[in-house]
């Protein structure tokens, strides 16, 4: 009985938990190999969602959709890799990388846009949202991949 409880916990409580990375991408998926020309690369989405970020973990806020915006493969070298967003409002920047982790970022890009930086990435799968303050609304956002820096700083 204990096992049943814990399976049937486990299968209503796992959604409220984390967003589905599974799901296909809302915008688009990209395969890259390290050293991907042109760089930047970047792609035009719609930020936002309904779900509360904040409970993703630490540094984690904002409203962003259940499917991620975004899924990067990524064959890692020796670069950096830094995946950014501008926008003209307030946006967050959440990514579950491939070793499952979840990073987030508000403002380190500057001018309220998220930025987040990969010393020594791994090689994987790279599922990112593109969040909001404002669970109503949704925002055109331009998100940037590269091994060169941050975009717009």
């Amino acid at each position: 009985m204990r096992f049943l409880n814990l399976v049937l916990t486990t299968i209503l409580v796992q959604p409220l938990l984390a967003q589905d990375y599974s799901l296909q991408a809302s915008f688009d998926s990209v395969n890259l190999t390290s050293g991907f020309s042109p760089d930047p690369l970047e792609y035009d989405m719609i930020s936002g969602g309904s779900i509360d970020a904040s409970k993703l973990g630490k540094d984690c806020t904002g409203y962003i959709a259940d499917a991620p915006d975004f899924e990067l493969t990524f064959e890692a070298g020796i670069l950096e890799l830094w995946i950014s967003v501008i926008s003209s409002v307030d946006t967050t920047l959440v990514i579950n990388t491939p070793n499952g982790e979840w990073i987030c970022d508000d403002d380190s890009g500057g001018n309220l846009d998220p930025s987040i930086h990969f010393p020594k990435a791994p090689s994987g799968t790279f599922d990112v949202w593109i969040g909001t303050y404002d669970s109503t609304s949704m925002h055109e956002a331009t998100l940037y991949v590269s091994e060169l820096g941050a975009y717009g700083n």
